[in-house]
């Protein structure tokens, strides 16, 4: 943003950022339409992380459950519009980071297809899975964002009426009973699909996304050790480790991948599954990599996604995340806004 230094919740980059000369491009919207920005928001360390912990500037608050994670890495965006702070948020996602938070909060976010919305001034993490996406507190301010990040964005198209159902045993079971019910409730057609190469697209994303954190953090580190944390200095010397056998290995299964999810958009016009398969977890728990059990496939693929919340019968939602081929935000919020409708 022109005349502000990007940190990135970083204390390293923090200690030597300069003011931006210029706003980065997906911001020309917000301008143009006369937003009102109200603020910049805290995130994960370098964006790299699933909790939204930031041990330099603070966590940003779960309005549901103080005790309990943000989801990361744009936590201070889902907590912004979940606590009314500001209508619609922007954040960024590589492997969860605009979805994670969001089913975290109680609120709604859109993963949007790789390469739609520019990634000039933004600061990277993975930029061959980096995307910039909408939050919103529901369906109605992520189009909002929409209009925002591409002006003249319009949804324009009927939701579907064929979606397929990704089932996962390991989900919390009060998870699938939410989302199943609320699928219940749209009058879709949902039939079970499986996708064998789902499983295995967590461990490829997370390969390609610390070979590329190393790429784009390694210097920072090797300016200022002290200053990042030492668990993100373990996963951004951990890229320098990937080997190029590794890479490929990892581009492999994302081509298999890809071309699974292509047969299964013949069959079906969307994909439900969790955004998450657990709840929030504690602060002072370990960071669990289910929370990026169903995300990461997403990045992967390059493909869009929207996450809602859907009643639990608890005190924390359910996140139901849709999955549309390339180019499919408009469905995907349209049949965002039909889910909404369904279990209000």
């Amino acid at each position: 943003m022109e005349g502000l230094p990007t940190t990135a919740g970083s204390r390293a980059l923090a200690n030597r950022a300069t003011p931006a000369t210029a706003d980065a491009p997906c911001l020309a919207g917000a301008r143009a339409a006369g937003a009102r920005i109200v603020g910049r928001t805290n995130l994960h360390e370098l964006a790299m992380g699933g909790t939204g912990i930031n041990p330099w500037f603070g966590t940003p608050v779960n309005p549901l459950d103080p005790r309990r994670i943000p989801g990361g890495s744009s936590s201070g965006s889902a907590v912004a519009v979940a606590t009314e702070e500001a209508d619609v948020a922007y954040g960024t996602d590589t492997g969860g980071s605009v979805r994670i938070p969001s089913a975290c909060c109680g609120t709604a976010g859109l993963k949007t297809t790789w390469g739609r919305v520019p990634l000039a001034g933004v600061w990277p993490l993975a930029p061959s899975l980096d995307t910039v996406g909408p939050m919103a507190r529901d369906v109605a301010g992520l189009v909002v964002g929409m209009e925002l990040l591409e002006p003249g964005f319009t949804v324009d198209v009927p939701g579907p009426t064929r979606v397929g159902r990704l089932a996962d045993p390991a989900c919390d079971p009060r998870i699938t009973a939410a989302l199943d019910e609320a699928l219940a409730r749209t009058g879709w057609e949902v039939v079970e699909i499986e996708i064998p190469e789902w499983g295995e697209a967590t461990g490829a994303s997370a390969s390609i996304i610390v070979a590329e954190l190393w790429a784009s953090d390694g210097a920072l580190l090797a300016a200022a050790p002290d200053e990042v944390s030492p668990d993100l200095a373990g996963l951004i010397r951990a890229g320098e480790r990937v080997s190029s056998a590794d890479l490929e290995g990892a581009r492999s299964e994302l081509e298999r991948l890809r071309a699974t999810m292509a047969q299964v958009f013949d069959m079906v016009e969307l994909v439900a599954t969790p955004t998450l398969p657990i709840f929030p977890t504690l602060l002072d728990e370990p960071e669990d990599w289910a929370l990026f059990r169903h995300t990461m496939p997403v990045n992967l693929t390059g493909v869009p996604a929207i996450s809602v919340p859907v009643p639990s019968g608890g005190p924390f939602p359910a996140s139901l995340q849709l999955v549309g081929p390339c180019g499919a935000e408009a469905q995907l919020l349209a049949a965002g806004s039909i889910v909404e409708a369904a279990v209000s």
